[in-house]
């Protein structure tokens, strides 16, 4: 197994992590399908999004699987005045990662991130490792460690858990 510019930066910073792998499907690279080839909590794995705000100035999210991203709520705690979803054709380009294999390590530039406070929830979460088919098991705390995130509430309210 090759180890990912995500996984060489964990190793840099000495975070302690494991490679989680599971199998591909091209035609789902939803978090469920994930969550169901590595037996793993839906709830611990956390896809990495990648938004735009008014000004075209990339802002990373990192929310649950089983979760939806409140573009709204995103805005609000970055100050900006809106947040759209970044069009997959630019995904690419500007973080250096493909759809379904996006990490929030390792990205062409730091861009200002923000994880869901659930993460905080769990003492290890999933994120990409930054390829489809390998996933970093981690303490969600190491992302402050690397990206100085926040953690915030940026999901919609109606899909928080009880």
């Amino acid at each position: 197994m090759k180890k990912t510019n995500a996984a060489r930066i964990l190793d840099k910073y000495k975070i302690d992590y494991e490679i989680v792998e599971y199998e591909v499907d091209e035609n789902d690279l939803s978090a469920l399908h994930v969550a169901e080839n590595s037996n793993t909590d839906i709830k611990t794995i956390f896809k990495t999004l990648v938004t735009i705000d008014e000004k075209n100035e990339p802002i990373v999210a990192c929310i649950a699987g089983d979760e939806e991203l409140d573009l709204k709520a995103l805005a609000k705690v970055a100050g900006v005045k809106k947040c759209t979803m970044i069009p997959l054709k630019d995904v690419l380009k500007t973080t250096g990662y493909i759809r379904g294999g996006c990490s929030p390590f390792g990205m062409k530039k730091q861009y200002r991130t923000f994880v869901d406070t659930d993460a905080l929830l769990h003492v290890k979460i999933l994120v990409s490792a930054g390829v489809r088919g390998q996933q970093l098991l981690l303490d969600p705390r190491a992302f402050e460690k690397l990206l100085h995130v926040e953690f915030k509430r940026i999901i919609h309210a109606t899909h928080i858990s009880k």
